[in-house]
Protein backbone atom coordinates (compact mmCIF):
# COMPACT_ATOMS: atom_id res chain seq x y z
CA UNK A 1 0.00 0.00 0.00
CA UNK A 2 3.02 2.50 0.99
CA UNK A 3 4.52 1.40 -2.60
CA UNK A 4 1.49 2.42 -4.12
CA UNK A 5 0.66 5.41 -2.46
CA UNK A 6 4.46 6.43 -3.02
CA UNK A 7 3.85 6.07 -7.05
CA UNK A 8 0.73 7.95 -7.11
CA UNK A 9 1.85 10.78 -5.07
CA UNK A 10 5.18 11.27 -6.80
CA UNK A 11 5.43 8.90 -10.43
CA UNK A 12 9.41 8.54 -9.93
CA UNK A 13 10.76 5.43 -11.28
CA UNK A 14 12.17 4.35 -8.58
CA UNK A 15 8.81 4.46 -6.56
CA UNK A 16 7.61 2.87 -9.83
CA UNK A 17 10.29 -0.13 -9.37
CA UNK A 18 9.29 -0.27 -5.47
CA UNK A 19 5.52 -0.97 -6.16
CA UNK A 20 6.40 -3.68 -9.27
CA UNK A 21 8.98 -5.42 -6.60
CA UNK A 22 6.12 -5.22 -3.88
CA UNK A 23 3.39 -6.22 -6.23
CA UNK A 24 5.55 -9.08 -7.36
CA UNK A 25 5.91 -10.51 -3.66
CA UNK A 26 2.54 -10.42 -2.84
CA UNK A 27 1.90 -12.48 -6.32
CA UNK A 28 4.31 -15.02 -5.47
CA UNK A 29 2.91 -15.42 -1.99
CA UNK A 30 -0.52 -15.66 -3.11
CA UNK A 31 0.69 -18.48 -5.13
CA UNK A 32 2.85 -20.34 -3.26
CA UNK A 33 0.00 -20.29 -0.62
CA UNK A 34 -2.90 -21.85 -3.48
CA UNK A 35 0.57 -24.38 -4.18
CA UNK A 36 0.77 -25.23 -0.62
CA UNK A 37 -2.77 -25.30 0.31
CA UNK A 38 -2.54 -23.71 3.75
CA UNK A 39 -5.74 -22.49 3.32
CA UNK A 40 -7.85 -25.52 3.34
CA UNK A 41 -4.84 -27.29 5.76
CA UNK A 42 -6.54 -24.12 8.03
CA UNK A 43 -10.15 -25.21 6.97
CA UNK A 44 -9.65 -28.65 7.72
CA UNK A 45 -8.14 -27.70 11.21
CA UNK A 46 -10.95 -25.42 12.45
CA UNK A 47 -13.38 -28.34 11.70
CA UNK A 48 -10.87 -30.96 13.33
CA UNK A 49 -11.31 -28.67 16.46
CA UNK A 50 -14.80 -27.84 16.20
CA UNK A 51 -16.35 -31.30 15.61
CA UNK A 52 -14.20 -32.64 18.81
CA UNK A 53 -15.76 -29.44 20.89
CA UNK A 54 -19.15 -30.36 19.64
CA UNK A 55 -18.08 -33.74 20.66
CA UNK A 56 -17.77 -32.88 24.25
CA UNK A 57 -20.40 -30.86 24.52
CA UNK A 58 -22.85 -33.00 23.39
CA UNK A 59 -21.45 -35.77 25.81
CA UNK A 60 -20.87 -33.73 28.72
CA UNK A 61 -20.93 -37.37 30.44
CA UNK A 62 -18.43 -39.17 28.06
CA UNK A 63 -15.38 -40.48 30.34
CA UNK A 64 -11.89 -39.85 29.17
CA UNK A 65 -11.17 -43.33 26.93
CA UNK A 66 -14.23 -42.14 25.03
CA UNK A 67 -13.51 -38.51 24.59
CA UNK A 68 -9.76 -40.10 23.74
CA UNK A 69 -10.84 -42.49 21.12
CA UNK A 70 -12.79 -39.48 19.52
CA UNK A 71 -10.37 -36.91 19.21
CA UNK A 72 -7.93 -39.81 17.71
CA UNK A 73 -10.70 -40.33 14.96
CA UNK A 74 -10.80 -36.67 14.24
CA UNK A 75 -6.86 -36.17 14.08
CA UNK A 76 -6.68 -39.36 11.93
CA UNK A 77 -9.43 -37.91 9.63
CA UNK A 78 -7.57 -34.54 9.33
CA UNK A 79 -4.37 -36.43 8.68
CA UNK A 80 -5.86 -38.08 6.17
CA UNK A 81 -7.92 -34.93 4.40
CA UNK A 82 -4.12 -33.12 4.22
CA UNK A 83 -2.23 -36.24 3.10
CA UNK A 84 -4.98 -35.90 0.16
CA UNK A 85 -4.22 -32.46 -0.56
Amino acid sequence: QLALLSWLQTDSVQSKDLLTVVTGVQVAQEILRRLTGKDQVDVYKEECILAIADYVKSHPRASQQEINRHVEKQVLLFAARVQAL
